[in-house]
């Protein structure tokens, strides 16, 4: 999905599964590392969870750094933020943030919109970051690290509209209910800022290839 929403020719790729203990050996091992969506809860203390969060740390201005979903939140916590279960239930379908703060490798929008499909947030952010944009529902929507390389986002911008429609049929009534879900449906037909996000993404990864 990520390959597809960047422009896969431009980089050389390596996936880690970090589920199966795969880390890389050294942090500059690659300039960057987007650190995807997951199941688990960042909170977890599943032995892939604490190694990737202590390779995340380690991996401190050593290498640029791109968080999504569980990324997004597993790089809060290990840099000093708190991450929960949110009892605001789940947030799905598409979701619209208000651009608080503008960085170099943003554009002009002031609002961008993109599938979420998360229940747990971050709920302190860590110190030394900026939230770049949020929402009532998400405050600590976007982030960027002022003193590393580096940037997350609650969004899913990889999730094409047919993908999150598939994902929201697939748990109707088993993890939200069906007039949750019916909303979430029909607001994934409206405005995607996904492949804007994208841009941002290699925007970003072109000003900063492991360099703080």
């Amino acid at each position: 999905m990520f390959k597809s929403l960047l422009s896969e020719g431009r980089y050389d790729w390596r996936v880690y599964d970090v589920r199966a203990g795969e880390l890389p050996a050294r942090a500059e091992d690659c300039a960057a590392y987007i650190v995807t969506g997951s199941a688990a809860g960042a909170y977890d203390l599943d032995p892939w969870i604490v190694r990737t969060q202590e390779f995340l740390q380690d991996a401190k201005g050593r290498a640029a750094l791109v968080g999504v979903c569980f990324g997004h939140q597993l790089m809060a916590q290990a840099f000093g933020g708190r991450v929960i279960k949110s009892p605001k239930g789940w947030g799905i379908g598409m979701h619209h943030y208000q651009v608080f703060d503008r960085r170099p490798w943003m554009d002009e929008a002031s609002v961008i919109a993109s599938p979420a499909s998360h229940q747990d947030q971050v709920v302190d952010a860590p110190p030394n970051t900026t939230v770049l944009a949020g929402c009532d529902f998400t405050p600590m929507g976007m982030l960027a690290y002022d003193d590393q390389p580096a940037i997350s986002i609650q969004l899913h911008p990889e999730f094409e509209p047919t993908f999150a429609v598939a994902l929201i049929e697939a748990r109707r009534e088993s993890r939200f209910g069906d007039d949750q879900a019916t909303k979430a449906v029909e607001s994934l037909s409206g405005r995607d800022d996904r492949l804007r996000l994208g841009r941002w993404i290699e925007a970003f990864l072109e000003r900063h290839d492991g360099a703080p």
